[in-house]
């Protein structure tokens, strides 16, 4: 299966078949966020609740799978000396925004399906969700620019 992921990417960078599917993966979150923001604006709370479920978990899949796997082993061992070479310090921030996010982001999700203990339920729930779809949607940023980094310019 490794090797499998290993090969070349469909996108006609040069990524690996993995990177691009992890690219499309959290682009495909980032959508399904935006349509799910769209639907409590519209006051469709359960199909919200479920779009944004679904979007955590995919999004958490590729994070905990692939990404902080990927940091590890070929940013970390590069760090502090390298954070202005290369690509390595704008996917350190998107590190940084992407894991905080990830929490924040999961946080709310168990909070909205009532997963979480009373004395952790907050009250101001709105601002809770929009800083946890800001912050995404600037890790999916930084991501892209990774991407593009990485795999199209080869920095």
């Amino acid at each position: 299966m490794i090797d499998f992921l290993n090969r070349p990417g469909f996108l006609g960078t040069h990524a690996f078949l993995l990177s691009d599917i992890s690219l499309i993966l959290i682009l495909l979150t980032a959508i399904l966020f935006t349509i799910g923001r769209g639907l409590i604006r519209r006051n469709h709370v359960e199909a919200h609740r479920w779009v944004q479920t679904v979007a955590a978990i995919i999004n958490a899949i590729v994070v905990l799978g692939v990404m902080i796997n990927s940091f590890f082993v070929h940013i970390l061992p590069g760090l502090p000396d390298k954070f202005f070479e290369g690509s390595y310090g704008v996917t350190t921030v998107h590190a940084f925004v992407g894991l905080i996010g990830l929490v924040l982001g999961i946080f709310v999700v168990l909070r909205g399906n009532q997963l979480v203990p009373q004395r952790l339920r907050f009250k101001n729930y709105k601002w809770f969700m929009r800083t946890s779809y800001a912050l995404y949607m600037l890790a999916t940023l930084l991501g892209v620019a990774v991407y593009i980094e990485a795999f199209v310019i080869g920095i």
